[in-house]
C-alpha cells in the first residue's frame, strides 16, 4: 500500500468517527424495522410541565432523530393533526449535505459542503426513527414556528459536522421556539432525548428506541 492510500484511509476512518448526519436511510443493524413497537423502546406520555406551555391545537411540531448507515439524522416534522391527533400532513426540514455521495460527507467533517434543508430517505419511515419530542401548537404559535423554519432554510447552505450539523440546525428551531437546546456533538438519538428532558420533562409526548 502506498503512501497515499495509506493516508486516504486514515481520512475516512477518521470521518466516519467524528459525529454528523448521514442521510442514507439504512439502519445499522437489522433490528431496526421492528422497533416502534418493540420492548425495547420507551413511550412516553403527555403531562404538565414549568417549561413552555405545550398547548392543544390541530398543528404541531416534532423533533425527530433516525437511524442510518452512521451516526443518524436529526431532523423536525411538522404539520396539522385531527381530533384523535393523527397526523393529517407533515413536512421535513433537516440539514443534510446536499449529496447521498459518501465524498461530501467525508469532506464535510473538515470544511463546510453544500447542504438541503428538506426531506431525506428515511425521514418519514417511522421504522427507522429513534427519537421523536412533539409538541402541539394552536395556529398562530404553528404559523410563527413555520416562518422562521423557513427564514432558516434560506440561511443555511452548508453543512459542517462539527460547527453546523443538523443538530444545530434543529437547536435553533427550538430555541426560536423558547427551549433550551443541548450540545450539537451528540449523536441525534441523544440529542433528540435530552431536548426532550431539557425541556418536556420526563413525562413528554415522546418515543425512544433502541440505541443506534
Amino acid at each position: 500500500m502506498t503512501l497515499m492510500s495509506v493516508r486516504l484511509l486514515s481520512v475516512i476512518m477518521l470521518g466516519l468517527a467524528v459525529a454528523g448526519c448521514q442521510t442514507s436511510n439504512e439502519s445499522k443493524s437489522g433490528s431496526v424495522s421492528g422497533t416502534s413497537d418493540s420492548t425495547a423502546a420507551v413511550q412516553v406520555t403527555s403531562a404538565t410541565t414549568k417549561q413552555p406551555a405545550q398547548k392543544n391545537g390541530r398543528y404541531y411540531i416534532e423533533f425527530r432523530s433516525r437511524y442510518a448507515l452512521t451516526y443518524g439524522h436529526t431532523y423536525v416534522m411538522f404539520g396539522r393533526l385531527d381530533k384523535a391527533g393523527n397526523i393529517v400532513d407533515r413536512e421535513v426540514a433537516g440539514l443534510h449535505p446536499a449529496t447521498n455521495s459518501v465524498v461530501p460527507y467525508i469532506l464535510g467533517h473538515y470544511i463546510p459542503v453544500p447542504a438541503e434543508t428538506g426531506e431525506s430517505d428515511g425521514d418519514t419511515d417511522d421504522k427507522y426513527r429513534s427519537a421523536t419530542w412533539r409538541v402541539t401548537l394552536n395556529e398562530a404559535e404553528y404559523n410563527k414556528v413555520v416562518a422562521y423554519i423557513r427564514k432558516l432554510q434560506a440561511r443555511s447552505r452548508f453543512w459542517q459536522a462539527t460547527t453546523f450539523n443538523c443538530n444545530a440546525f434543529v437547536g435553533e428551531i427550538a430555541r426560536s421556539m423558547g427551549y433550551k437546546a443541548p450540545g450539537h456533538l451528540l449523536r441525534p438519538q441523544q440529542y433528540i432525548v435530552k431536548l426532550r428532558e431539557m425541556n418536556g420533562g420526563p413525562n413528554a409526548v415522546g418515543y425512544t428506541g433502541p440505541p443506534g
